[in-house]
């Protein structure tokens, strides 16, 4: 009765006899020692690979790292290492500039112990160093703390290489400074001959300023010197410890090339200036060699318009060939009877900036001005232009079909240019991006839609 009984409640709780319910229990058996031996060869969630060891210590059975190799553990635990390296030292760098200005160039500044024109000759452009490791660290802090609120303990989602691209642009202000380096020295080293007031604040300051950790002024002006060029070993050193996969992986290789070019276009510029300094070498391959040329082309062309740089885009830049037809029928000539030059040409469009802050892009503001500079191969080690820049709201960009290897720029009553490219395709690609921006800030592009008019280059024109 009692079986009966039990039966009875079998079937009526599980709805299934007791064969049935037998049947299940193996199939639940089979299906869990199933599992488990998946999960005893589970893959790594970083590297694919399976056969993880086994987790005894209850603490560190965090699911997210119980699904990692050891390998990528370790390599995950390099790279947060690495991460937070450099962004502790680019706190640390940040608090020597901060010390440069409040314990030495403030006082010296109140105390009137040099003129503002002396302050400038040694501390240089100290001021926009600050604003950029203000606003870069504080973008980087940033991105910590989000990673660690999210549970991302590994800090997997920070992308250094990204940030560092987005603040390229304090690379040339770093170059302004070192630049600068061996004048100021030199400058400091006069002054204190000269000065007995400067020479009893500088000792007084190095043995009694505990801020000073019994360091000179001389020690904290190589800040930051020391600091652009430990940029590449940082970012070296995060890029060994990401995965190919990983989403910044590329940004951080990209960042590396930028500044070892930067460093490398530097030490260029110190060997013509006559310095017997240089920063520390780095092994130059073609790609470096193109980057470091492209440097040199983008100041004399910033130097030449007198833009802004944070508000200047470089749209495009390389070598092109280049004609000037003699009465402007190069349509019906061809191009075939034209007589090319190699040029290399930048276009550089101005743009508004949305917002006053260092830190907001130019990016999508309205464009403000577009010009196309010209510039010699070198002569002398140094680029010359060949002529002013050429002002797009002021040309009229168009191409022919019987002539489609090449394109014309025409300036308004001035002169005429032919443009072409060795490939046929960038050619073309030239041509779209030189008239978007001229028929964008054209005042005649409602009249004409860009279109050649050989009477708008003579001087009858009517206004």
């Amino acid at each position: 009765a009692a079986q009966t009984k039990s039966a009875d409640v079998e079937r009526a709780d599980s709805g299934i006899g007791r064969m049935a319910a037998r049947k299940w229990r193996n199939r639940a058996s089979e299906t869990l020692s199933s599992l488990q031996a998946w999960e005893a060869h589970r893959p790594c969630t970083d590297c694919g690979e399976r056969d993880l060891p086994v987790e005894t210590d209850v603490q560190n059975c965090n699911q997210r790292r119980a699904d990692l190799c050891e390998k990528c553990r370790k390599r995950r635990t390099e790279r947060k290492e690495s991460v937070l390296e450099f962004v502790n030292t680019e706190a640390s760098y940040g608090e020597d500039l901060r010390i440069i200005k409040e314990e030495f160039y403030l006082p010296m500044q109140a105390a009137g112990l040099l003129s503002q024109e002396q302050l400038l000759g040694i501390f240089s452009n100290i001021q926009e160093l600050i604003d950029l490791n203000e606003n870069f660290l504080e973008i980087l802090q940033e991105e910590i703390d989000q990673a660690f609120d999210q549970g991302d303990d590994d800090l997997m989602t920070v992308c250094i290489g990204e940030i560092f691209l987005e603040f390229v642009n304090m690379l040339p202000a770093f170059q302004t400074y070192c630049l600068q380096q061996s004048s100021s020295v030199n400058m400091l080293n006069t002054l204190e001959k000269e000065k007995e007031l400067l020479r009893i604040f500088l000792d007084v300051s190095q043995n009694d300023n505990t801020a000073l950790r019994r360091m000179n002024l001389r020690s904290f002006l190589m800040a930051p010197l020391q600091r652009v060029t430990k940029y590449p070993l940082l970012l070296s050193r995060i890029i060994k410890a990401t995965t190919e996969y990983h989403p910044d992986h590329g940004s951080l290789r990209e960042a590396k090339s930028r500044i070892e070019s930067h460093l490398e276009h530097i030490n260029m510029k110190t060997k013509q200036e006559g310095n017997t300094w240089t920063l520390r070498s780095f092994r130059q391959d073609s790609k470096k060699k193109r980057e470091v040329i492209n440097i040199e082309m983008r100041e004399t062309a910033l130097k030449t318009v007198g833009w802004l740089r944070e508000e200047t885009r470089f749209v495009m830049e390389g070598s092109l060939q280049l004609a000037q037809p003699p009465d402007g029928q190069w349509v019906k000539k061809g191009s075939k009877t034209l007589k090319f030059q190699n040029m290399q040409v930048l276009l550089l469009v101005n743009m508004k900036r949305v917002s006053e802050s260092s830190l907001e892009s130019a990016e999508s503001g309205p464009v403000k001005d577009a010009v196309l500079v010209l510039i010699r191969d070198k002569n002398n080690g140094k680029f010359h232009l060949l002529r002013e820049p050429l002002r797009l709201s002021n040309c009229i960009v168009s191409t022919d079909p019987d002539c489609d290897d090449t394109f014309e720029l025409i300036e308004i009553r001035r002169e005429a240019f032919v443009f072409r490219d060795s490939d046929r395709a960038r050619t073309h690609h030239w041509f779209r991006q030189i008239r978007r921006y001229s028929k964008e800030l054209g005042s005649w592009k409602k009249r004409r839609n860009a279109l050649p008019n050989i009477m708008i280059s003579t001087p009858h024109v009517r206004p």
